[in-house]
């Protein structure tokens, strides 16, 4: 098991990852003012950006959907990534190398120089397949393209390229580009042999394969001439980059489209993956020569938001809570067995799983170019629930014509309905049993179904199947309720929130009366909430010498947000993040020395308030020298607001 990274590596990759240029990646951001930038939110649909990113402060917070954090916890949300695979992937990037606590390492073998290396020798090799496409030598592939329905816009959305049927011709290229003969053996790029090394994809079509972040791990690539020897379809052997069982091919392009839309589509191969998307299904991900496992459930759910804690709750828009797992397979045999491989995965993630059958047995890409794209969303939309289907698979082998294979056909499909995990479906499917069976006692079959859920197999089953999830998943942990925040037509509450804002981002500029602020200064609850981290963390004591050494105010925002309670960290990454009114340079200094003045006018007139209703309570004969000590203060009060206002 990986330990943990060392809290002082997480911080300096807060430091060295420049947020604007990771959110870069996935939002045009423009300026926004001084400091700040914004484009349209990847999390939700809007016209109007409200999605804000403030590089010296290191954060980002949608003022629409109120999604907010770090750079981390942005690589976490928009990738579907956990925490410590954010961190190492900011790392790479960065050129970080990670310390782990004693007894554990990176999930992977690899020092993130080499792995950057081996992701920098994939990407030149996509270069060099997608360039040899257009040369003579490759009409092969272009034909075997343009036969499916692909155009050259196709094949470039989706990066398909040709190898050269040349032995060594990625390897003379990618030994001009200065890697070494370990780093392409250790790649998979080259295969190794009695002469030496040599290109493993020769007279084939490739397509990257993608992680979610968008790098390029792997190939898949299919043969196009007949004396090529080798299996129809070739994939990049297992190395410390490809796992097959940890990839999807397609992933990349759908990220966006499934954390919108909640659904994913599962198909066979790397055309369907085309056909679907060009269809408009832009949900679609295919395996890369392995069967949909626990680990591709893990991916997805993280995508999805899917929370592995129970089975999907349909509402009545028809969309499901946990989201949709969707199979397309092919109407045959073969179709029918990779459906019930599916239904025991099914039990290692709660979203709501369908099948989607051809019926005459052609796959989308088939069925895209025979009835064109409307056949292709309408055999997605035409879903069968999973379970439905498995079930009825199973019966089809029986004659229930007969008692005989009614009989049989019910001892076979009571322990699939015994192995539903969500118990609240148990009861609906084993009535449908019932119907499908023609049998009228429905006790008769509810007594199956609970005599094979106690039997060894189906106990065993069920038992494996509810442990898998949690030792591998990573549920979404449920967040607390935020603090409201009070109107911000409210004059004085502004103020408040205006002064935490100048705080956040730019201590360096605020006097040093902030931090003589008593603990009521701030009226609004959330507001005093972060005051009272604030001054946990240090106040300006701490937060000058942090931003002087950082130049930025990364470090001094984390540490806030570390001494705030849960429900207030959202508002002070807000706060962080929020254009200030004045973004004019010159004028900068001025105007947030003045916001923190007119919050502490605020508490003199407060406390002016106060003694003037407490000599109006106080009898001044009874304790004469109670009241002058009062009148006293007041007057002292009264006079330091008076002085403040000249001084401003």
């Amino acid at each position: 098991m990986a330990g943990r990274i060392r809290r002082e590596d997480v911080e300096a990759v807060r430091e060295r990852a420049h947020i604007e240029e990771i959110v870069g990646q996935h939002v045009t951001l423009r300026s926004a003012g001084v400091g700040s930038m914004k484009g349209l939110c990847p999390f939700h649909d809007e016209r109007s950006p409200s999605f804000h990113v403030r590089p010296q402060v290191g954060r980002y917070h949608c003022f629409g959907c109120g999604e907010g954090g770090d750079v981390i916890d942005f690589v976490q949300k928009v990738d579907g990534l956990g925490f410590s695979e954010a961190v190492e992937y900011l790392a790479g990037k960065v050129g970080l190398q990670l310390r782990y606590e004693e007894g554990g390492g990176p999930r992977s073998t690899e020092e993130p120089g080499k792995r950057r290396r081996l992701i920098e020798a994939h990407k030149v090799a996509e270069e060099f397949y997608r360039e040899q496409l257009s040369t003579p030598a490759a009409a092969a592939g272009r034909q075997f393209l343009a036969e499916r329905g692909f155009d050259r816009t196709a094949a470039a959305d989706f990066g398909v390229g040709f190898a050269p049927q040349g032995w060594d011709s990625l390897l003379r290229h990618l030994r001009g580009r200065g890697f070494t003969e370990a780093e392409l053996t250790l790649s998979g790029l080259v295969s190794q042999g009695q002469r030496g090394i040599y290109d493993r994809f020769r007279g084939r079509l490739v397509w990257p394969i993608r992680e979610v972040t968008g790098e390029t791990v792997g190939f898949g690539a299919r043969r196009l001439f007949e004396e090529d020897q080798g299996p129809k379809y070739l994939n990049t052997p297992e190395t410390p980059l490809y796992k097959k069982s940890h990839v999807l091919y397609g992933i990349d392009l759908a990220k966006r489209d499934l954390q919108r839309d909640k659904r994913v589509v599962v198909v066979e191969g790397y055309t369907d993956v085309m056909a679907m998307h060009l269809s408009g299904v832009g949900t679609a991900v295919a395996t890369c020569g392995t069967a949909f496992g626990s680990d591709h459930a893990r991916i997805v759910r993280r995508l999805i938001g899917d929370s592995g804690s129970s089975g999907g709750v349909q509402l009545a828009s028809g969309a499901s809570v946990g989201g949709e797992i969707i199979f397309t397979f092919d109407g045959d045999a073969a179709g029918q067995k990779a459906a019930l491989r599916a239904f025991g995965e099914d039990q290692s993630f709660s979203a709501q799983t369908f099948v989607a059958v051809e019926r005459s047995g052609m796959d989308p890409c088939e069925l895209r170019q025979a009835k064109g794209p409307d056949a292709v969303r309408a055999l997605v939309a035409g879903r069968t629930p999973l379970y439905e289907f498995v079930i009825r698979s199973t019966l089809a082998s029986y004659d229930l014509r007969t008692a005989e294979g009614r009989i049989g056909a019910l001892r076979a499909a009571a322990p699939v309905v015994a192995g539903i995990r969500d118990a609240g479906l148990r009861p609906e499917y084993t009535r449908l049993l019932s119907g499908w069976l023609g049998i009228d006692d429905q006790d008769s079959v509810r007594r199956a179904v609970q005599g094979a859920s106690t039997r060894p197999q189906a106990a065993g089953r069920s038992q494996s199947s509810n442990e898998r999830p949690t030792a591998s998943a990573e549920p979404t942990p449920v967040p607390l309720q935020r603090m409201p925040v009070p109107d911000r037509r409210d004059p004085v509450a502004q103020i408040e929130r205006t002064a935490l804002e100048v705080v956040l981002q730019r201590p360096d500029l605020v006097a040093a009366d902030f931090d003589e602020l008593p603990t009521d200064a701030f009226g609004a609850p959330a507001y005093r909430a972060v005051h009272e981290a604030i001054r946990a963390a240090g106040g300006l004591t701490v937060a000058r010498p942090l931003v002087q050494a950082s130049g930025g105010s990364t470090g001094w925002v984390g540490a806030v947000i570390e001494e705030a309670a849960e429900p207030v960290r959202g508002l002070v990454t807000e706060l962080a993040v929020a254009p200030l009114p004045e973004d004019r340079p010159e004028a900068l200094e001025g105007y947030v020395k003045g916001v923190v003045l007119r919050l502490v006018e605020i508490g003199f007139t407060r406390h002016i308030a106060d003694l003037r209703g407490r000599l109006q309570r106080m009898d001044a004969e009874a304790d004469p020298a109670a009241y002058q000590a009062a009148f006293a203060e007041l007057v002292e009060v009264e006079g330091r607001r008076r002085n403040l206002r000249e001084s401003a």
